[in-house]
């Protein structure tokens, strides 16, 4: 899902609260919210420490997105929707950057929470305004929520699932009730609601396709739209919000246009020739060998690594195993031995990755080594429902020694197919039973992930498999993804430092049955269903931690993927036109607070101008 950028601060907010409804007994009211802790910015702060508040606003920015769109709703499963329309619409809270998980009020003034978090309630700030100048009123939240949870794409119907009701209670206050049960994030995600314009929607059909954008009341408009080419996006010069403490040195490019490129090969080109200018570059090859161009030599381009610490959750080759061919752990767990990451490593990254094993990768939510005692206490009651290896034995993926032979690990393949009723008659892996030949599809988005997954295809075949790799455009592999009409896909399953509520989507049963839901694995599985709700219902730390990984071990014996590499830098390439914050945010590149210095642009144009 794409990012909203919600907004945080204080100042006069009890006072304010008071005006409309008094706190209700023993329930506490502050300017921001955090998941576990306390909160790092207090009620006075003046901007984010990864923010230059004086950062000058102006300049023009030019971006590139591969595929094409359709819509200007972002809301819903149909249409394929542009890059970058979050930029309209304000939260009612927005999440800080270095902190794990902790949210400070945008459009939301204050935030009323009992001890028990079984509700919340958000109080409005009196200056927020859609763009036409109407205020935003709790009839608009509670419009959002009731409408994205009845009428968006399913993932709102997940991640909203255990909420009971919104409600208004004061002149500019919506409480939000929750279903009975521990769930501490239900007060932070509401908090991440867009709110819509209840107004401007009156008499549309919510579900449909639109060229019209939706009435927003966030930092950016659409300015232009030439659907499946680009979108530019202007600054709101009286956005209301601009000088709120977690708005201060944010947004601060006039215009940000987005052009659409066919594949990821000519969006490339593009951009070594000018034609936009910035890109996050997340293939090593081109890293390694794309940038030895005269730009880059002559320093108009600036190559550079930026650290971070955000979680790299899975990215992997994924069954569907709502097909009968994957429906048996054993033929998953086969199929991995026949990917060799440390060939592919070698000599197709340079070097450049680092194996996933874990689901949480990059944080201390990853299991690692043997369950600790408080892993154990989780996971004792589902002994002799998951496998034995999840309490004996480490999961480590299948490995190499990155020559390309793989002889060794083909064996072990193999075994584990005879064991489930296949043989190999001639060259050809087929059922035992019936003769029907082991046979499927690699569903592709991107054509650079070819190179990939030829070698893997080779090496099953050489387990007598026969693996068709198709890449289609972005349209029919939307629209496939979201029917589950695939063998096998390369997903990415992005994770946060405080995972919760959005872990229905990724393994849940009803998930699995959900069309367009997260769950592209068809994971179904009444101990993943109980310890995704064990995970959403901790109450400190260590018991997300604890629970956390004890999802993870019954994910990783599961064999659900198999997982493919990830990095711990941002590899970002742009013009040099450009400057940032001395601080970068722990857990995100922050793009957002970057600014157009008038210098540089200025020494690039007359450089490139000679």
């Amino acid at each position: 899902m794409g990012r909203f950028n919600p907004i945080a601060a204080l100042g006069a907010g009890i006072l304010a609260l008071l005006t409309t409804a008094a706190p209700a007994i023993g329930a506490t009211v502050s300017h921001g919210l955090a998941m576990h802790g306390d909160l790092k910015y207090g009620p006075g702060f003046t901007h984010f420490d990864y923010a230059r508040p004086e950062a000058p606003k102006g300049g023009d920015v030019r971006l590139a997105a591969v595929g094409t769109y359709d819509t200007l709703n972002p809301f819903t499963l149909k249409g394929v929707s542009a890059s970058g329309l979050g930029r309209l619409f304000d939260t009612l809270t927005i999440r800080s950057d270095d902190e794990a998980f902790s949210e400070y009020g945008l459009l939301a003034e204050t935030i009323e929470i009992p001890e028990d978090r079984s509700w919340v309630a958000y109080t409005l700030r009196p200056e927020a305004r859609f763009h036409d100048g109407s205020p935003v009123t709790p009839e608009d939240v509670i419009f959002s929520f009731n409408t994205l949870k009845e009428k968006g794409h399913p993932f709102y119907r997940a991640y909203y699932g255990s909420v009971a009701r919104a409600e208004k209670v004061g002149d500019r206050k919506v409480k939000f009730t929750f279903d009975a049960g521990e769930n501490r994030e239900l007060a932070l995600i509401i908090g991440q609601l867009p709110v819509l314009s209840r107004a401007d929607w009156e008499g549309k059909d919510f579900a449909a396709t639109t060229l019209k954008a939706p009435l927003g009341s966030g930092p950016y408009e659409v300015a232009a739209s030439d659907p499946g080419r680009s979108i530019t996006y202007r600054r709101v010069a009286d956005y209301w919000g601009g000088d709120l403490p977690v708005n201060r040195g944010r947004d601060n490019f006039d215009t940000i246009r987005v052009d659409y490129y066919r594949d990821a090969t000519v969006a490339l080109e593009a951009f070594k020739a000018g034609e936009y200018d910035f890109r996050l570059e997340n293939t090593a090859k081109n890293w390694a060998t794309a940038y030895d161009v005269p730009p880059v030599n002559e320093g108009f381009i600036k190559l550079e690594e930026i650290p971070n610490e955000q979680p790299t959750g899975m990215q992997a080759f994924v069954y569907n195993t709502r097909r009968e061919l994957f429906s048996d752990p054993r033929v998953r767990e086969a199929l991995a031995y026949a990917f060799d990451f440390e060939w592919t490593n070698k000599n197709l990254f340079y070097g450049a990755y680092t194996r996933t094993r874990s689901y949480f990768s990059n944080s201390e939510l990853a299991a690692r080594g043997l369950p600790s005692p408080g892993e154990l206490k989780v996971l004792e009651p589902y002994r002799g429902k998951v496998p034995e290896a999840v309490f004996t034995t480490a999961y480590e993926p299948p490995a190499s020694d990155g020559s390309g032979n793989i002889r060794g690990n083909l064996r072990k393949a193999t075994e584990l197919l005879r064991q489930t009723g296949w043989e190999i008659r001639g060259r050809q892996l087929v059922d035992s039973a019936t003769g029907r030949p082991f046979s499927f599809e690699i569903l592709l988005v991107n054509p650079a992930f070819e190179r990939v997954v030829l070698p893997f295809v080779r090496n099953l075949e050489r387990l007598g498999i026969e693996a068709r790799v198709r890449t289609v455009d972005t349209t029919q592999y939307q629209n496939r993804l979201n029917d589950f009409d695939f063998d096998m896909i390369v997903d990415v399953f992005g994770q946060s430092l405080s995972p919760g509520n959005e872990q229905r989507d990724f393994w849940s049963c009803e998930a699995a049955r959900t069309p367009g839901s997260r769950n592209t694995a068809g994971v179904c599985d009444p101990v993943v269903d109980a310890l995704v709700e064990k995970v959403i219902s901790a109450t400190d730390r260590q018991e997300l931690i604890d629970r956390t990984r004890a999802l993870d071990r019954v994910l990783q014996w599961g064999f659900y993927v198999i997982p493919n590499w990830h990095t711990r830098v941002y590899r970002v390439a742009y013009w040099d036109k450009f400057s940032r914050p001395a601080v970068t945010p722990r857990y995100d590149l922050g793009f957002g607070f970057w600014w157009v210095d008038p210098d540089k642009a200025a020494a690039l144009t007359a450089k490139r101008g000679k």
